[in-house]
């Protein structure tokens, strides 16, 4: 306890570090990945802007990059990183690869939760004469709401998983503060402290996703 103490301002620091990652992965694979799960949703067969061609290019993107495990990615993906962000590490450098690696798990989950909807509930706009926008924002994805929301919470939970491991190769946050401080120096109460606080991150957004997605089903 006595070393944990002399560490609570590197802890916290950890935990706000931890938090900007998220957030800033958050923001850029929500935008990126919706775009994508959109994408493939109109363009696929029988979508409401069929595109062989595109919804094609955009399976092969996601069937490419998305298995690719994280810590193989991050590394693959640091020249782009350095273009973008100007460094190949770092807290922000870090949270960019995160942002892209969940690019493609949301916009699979998206994709596969507009399908969902009734294909009956599709028709029905149509024959009212509603064109491809206006039964994808009034229709599609209002429908698929609830549990579009459930399925962005868990990766708002794997963000925070894939945080601790951006921490092993220099991205900062309580992964990197559970690795430097708790496993290397053999202090397990440092390492639990880190392993606690991720656990009451992970349930916090997963509580406030559940209930905001049972609000959302209920109307």
């Amino acid at each position: 306890m006595d070393r944990l103490n002399e560490l609570w301002p590197e802890f916290w620091d950890a935990a706000l570090e931890t938090l900007y990652m998220t957030s800033f992965a958050l923001v850029l694979a929500g935008v990126l990945g919706t775009i994508i799960g959109v994408g493939l949703y109109v363009t696929r067969p029988g979508g409401v802007m069929q595109n062989r061609v595109l919804n094609a290019l955009l399976e092969l993107l996601v069937n490419f990059f998305r298995p690719i495990p994280f810590v193989i990615f991050i590394a693959v993906l640091q020249p782009v990183t350095r273009a973008v962000i100007g460094i190949g590490i770092g807290t922000t450098a870090g949270a960019f690869a995160i942002g892209i690696a969940a690019a493609f798990a949301i916009g699979r989950i998206v994709e596969q939760h507009l399908i969902s909807v009734s294909p009956g509930v599709i028709e029905a706009a149509r024959s009212m004469g509603a064109g491809p926008w206006r039964i994808l924002f009034t229709v599609a994805i209002p429908e698929s709401l609830g549990p579009l929301i459930l399925g962005y919470t868990f990766i708002v939970v794997a963000l925070i998983d894939m945080t601790a491991m951006a921490g092993m190769v220099g991205g900062g946050g309580l992964g990197a503060f559970a690795q430097i401080y708790g496993f290397r120096r053999f202090e397990p109460i440092v390492m639990w402290a880190a392993i606690v606080l991720i656990v009451v991150f992970v349930h916090l957004v997963q509580t406030l996703g559940t209930r905001l997605a049972r609000v959302i089903m209920r109307r």
